[in-house]
C-alpha cells in the first residue's frame, strides 16, 4: 500500500538526504499530527508538489507539527506527453468535480473557460477566487492521489485564450457530441506521426507556468451543459483544434474531461 502523501514548500525538501531530519509544520504538519494521527516508525511521504518525494518514517509528532527521517529521495519525471483540461464553468459544482476526477486521473494542468453558454459567471473578485477554490480542490485531490505533483491551476480565460492554448499544444481536442472521429482514433494518428518525427527535436513538456500548455503537449477542451456555440468551435478549429467524440452518449460536462484523460493515458502509453 502506498504512503499517505503531504506537500511541503520546494525549498524546503530540496537540500534533504537520506538520513536527515525534518519537521513539518503549518497546517499540513497539524492535518498529519492530529487528524490523521500518524505516530513513531509509520511511513509517510514527503512532495513538494514539483516530482520530488521524499520516503520517510514518523519520528514524532505533537499538535502541530509532525517530524520524520528520511530514508529516501525520489525525483519522479513529468509524464508524457503533457496533459491539459480546458474546463467550461458548470454549474452545481460540476466544474470543481470535473477538475478533482482529473486530477485523481494524473492531468498536468487545468484552466477554467468563461464559455458563451456557461450559466456560472466569474466576474469581478470571482475572476480571482475562482481559480483559488480550483486550487484547493486540485491540491486535496493531488493528496488523494498521493502523487508528487500538484497540477497548475492557470487565470481564467475567454475564447482567445483557449485559441492561445491551442496554438501552443501538439493536440488540441475539441470534445464535442458531432465529431466524427473517435478521440481514441485522433490520438492513435498523432501519436503515430509524432513518432516518426520525434527525431527532428524534443516534444512535449511539462506544461509553462501560468501561460501556455507546453508546445507538444495534449489539450482537451470540454464545453458547459447548453454545449459549445458555433462560433466557438469555428475559432477553436481554425487556432488548429481538432474535434473528437468520446462515444455514442452524450456525457455531463463533469464527465467529459476525466473520460478523455483515461482513453488519451491508455492510448499514449501514460498508463
Amino acid at each position: 500500500m502506498s504512503n499517505p502523501v503531504f506537500y511541503a514548500a520546494p525549498g524546503e525538501l530540496a537540500p534533504l538526504t537520506p538520513g536527515d531530519s525534518f519537521t513539518l509544520a503549518g497546517a499540513e504538519g497539524r492535518h498529519a499530527a492530529t487528524v490523521k494521527r500518524l505516530g513513531a516508525g509509520e511511513p509517510v511521504d514527503m512532495c513538494d508538489g514539483a516530482g520530488l518525494r521524499l520516503v520517510c518514517s514518523v519520528t514524532g509528532a505533537d499538535k502541530a507539527s509532525l517530524t520524520v527521517e528520511v530514508r529516501e529521495v525520489l525525483h519522479e519525471p513529468a509524464p508524457e506527453p503533457a496533459f491539459t483540461l480546458i474546463q467550461a464553468l458548470a454549474k452545481g459544482d460540476r466544474d470543481e468535480l470535473a477538475v478533482e476526477t482529473a486530477t485523481e486521473l494524473g492531468i498536468d494542468a487545468v484552466f477554467p473557460w468563461q464559455a458563451e453558454r456557461s450559466i456560472v459567471r466569474w466576474k469581478m473578485d470571482k475572476a480571482v477566487k475562482g481559480p483559488e477554490k480550483w486550487r484547493a480542490v486540485v491540491a486535496a485531490a493531488a493528496k488523494q492521489a498521493r502523487r508528487s505533483t500538484v497540477p497548475e491551476v492557470g487565470p481564467l480565460l475567454g475564447t482567445a485564450g483557449v485559441c492561445e492554448q491551442i496554438a501552443a499544444a501538439g493536440l488540441a481536442l475539441i470534445l464535442h457530441e458531432d465529431a466524427t472521429d473517435s478521440v481514441a482514433d485522433v490520438a492513435r494518428s498523432w501519436r503515430d506521426t509524432r513518432s516518426r518525427t520525434a527525431a527532428d527535436g524534443p516534444v512535449a513538456g511539462a506544461p509553462a507556468s501560468g501561460t501556455v500548455a507546453g508546445a507538444g503537449g495534449v489539450l482537451m477542451i470540454v464545453g458547459p451543459e447548453g454545449g459549445m456555440s458555433a462560433a466557438e468551435v469555428a475559432a477553436f478549429t481554425e487556432a488548429g483544434a481538432r474535434t473528437a467524440l468520446l462515444g455514442k452518449h452524450v456525457l455531463r460536462s463533469s464527465t467529459a474531461g476525466p473520460a478523455a484523460v483515461v482513453l488519451l493515458s491508455q492510448e499514449l502509453g501514460r498508463w
